[in-house]
């Protein structure tokens, strides 16, 4: 009986339960003999504000009346133990030096990025929740965005990684998602969620352990069959630790303390961050080119709210005359978008949409003319990109001077490449 009085006093008055229950015995993990500093804090874990938010919910911010920046009180690992175990989660989140460690850079240093995840996780922890609940999959995995992306729609990795989910191009198409010049559903929340929930389960019906299906996401199943084998043969992830690579074995620990902060953020006096949002959204379906700068001057409203709410057209253009795509919009412009369509397709239709192409093919000779030409005969096992960064120049550049589609050439072609 009196162990469940302190397991409801441990849920109620946690920094009460911090000072009484200073005897807990912390469990000894063998991954706690490699040293913290050996693992890598993942990049997006440190990007700086400006890089994690649009401009359109920077400038919506506005003075929050809970003081995020208030000192965090401190809490020691017995009660950090005890609170991993007490969520309600399928999958485990067992407590060492390592997790410690990221719990701490999440709860004091990166304090002011936990706000705004809260307050970002209105608008997206929902729609992940749906996606995941489709497939039965765990509710915790809605914070891989965080550590992956930084609930940014926009953000590219170094590798080449795009969207709240973090596709590389290749894994991203095998999972139906359109990327071309004018389209990445990569940065599509609703598309690219619903093609990472897939991609969750496909890694899942193979390991059927979710500590490596999160270090699968991570650094790709051949990595961590990899590391399998060099560790004998082992499913288990802190086993196989020492075999990941670098980068990846920061991961699990940065996941599972983004679902501690995360969940007991108001226990460390993290406070929602006070943004605007347009929200509730609605989606009208499209079949007409429309330029973003349409929408917003019939509609009056700002042009990065329109880019906010529909990140992945790349050009600011949706090309609803190649088929029927969807526009995102408050609801309380929906009524007027469809009233005023015909208008909005009429608005600068030339200069915006009819005269594109000429315009384009126009920027490209100009750029072209009164430059020195060259010419690279191509050799065996070279590529587009190689002869791109030789030269200096863009892979799109070379295409374009070339009249090359895709990325496939043949020894003894002669390239073109103005300089």
């Amino acid at each position: 009986m009196f162990s469940k009085k302190i397991l409801i006093l441990a849920l109620l008055f946690p920094t009460c339960l911090a000072l009484a229950e200073t005897n807990v015995k912390i469990s000894e993990d063998p991954v706690d003999s490699i040293a913290v500093d050996s693992i890598p804090i993942p990049d997006e874990v440190t990007y700086a504000l400006d890089h994690m938010l649009s401009s359109w919910f920077q400038n919506k911010a506005k003075k929050s009346r809970c003081d995020t920046a208030a000192l965090d009180v401190q809490v020691p690992d017995s009660i950090i133990k005890l609170r991993l175990s007490l969520m309600p989660y399928v999958i485990e989140m067992p407590f060492n030096h390592h997790v410690r460690s990221f719990i701490d850079l999440y709860t004091v240093k990166r304090r002011s990025q936990v706000s705004y995840f809260r307050r970002l996780g209105d608008y997206y922890f929902r729609l992940f929740e749906q996606a995941l609940d489709k497939h039965d999959l765990p509710f915790e995995l809605k914070y891989l965005p965080v550590i992956e992306s930084a609930l940014n729609t926009t953000a590219v990795s170094r590798a080449g990684a795009a969207g709240l989910w973090q596709f590389m191009s290749t894994t991203g198409r095998m999972y139906g998602l359109e990327i071309n010049s004018l389209i990445d559903e990569r940065m599509d929340p609703y598309k690219s969620t619903h093609a990472a929930v897939k991609y969750l389960k496909d890694l899942y019906d193979i390991y059927g352990d979710w500590h490596l299906v999160i270090a699968a996401y991570n650094c790709g199943p051949g990595n961590v069959n990899k590391a399998i084998r060099r560790s004998g043969g082992k499913q288990d992830y802190w086993t196989i630790y020492p075999f990941l690579p670098r980068e990846t074995r920061g991961y699990v620990p940065t996941f599972i303390a983004a679902n501690y902060a995360l969940y007991y953020a108001e226990s460390h006096n993290i406070c929602k961050a006070d943004v605007e949002f347009p929200n509730p959204i609605d989606t009208v379906i499209i079949s007409q080119r429309i330029h973003f700068e349409q929408i917003a001057s019939v509609l009056n409203v700002p042009k990065e709210q329109i880019k906010m709410l529909n990140p992945q057209y790349r050009r600011e253009i949706i090309p609803g005359d190649l088929k029927p795509y969807a526009v995102a919009l408050p609801v309380s412009l929906t009524g007027m978008f469809i009233d005023k369509f015909d208008e909005i397709v009429a608005y600068k239709a030339d200069s915006l949409i009819n005269n594109r192409r000429a315009e384009v093919s126009a920027a490209l000779a100009s750029s072209a003319s009164g430059r020195n030409v060259v010419y690279h005969t191509v050799r065996s096992g070279q590529t587009l990109s190689g002869i791109a960064a030789r030269y200096g120049v863009s892979v799109t550049r070379l295409r374009q001077w070339n009249n090359i589609r895709g990325s496939l050439i043949r020894p003894g072609q002669r390239i073109k490449i103005y300089r």
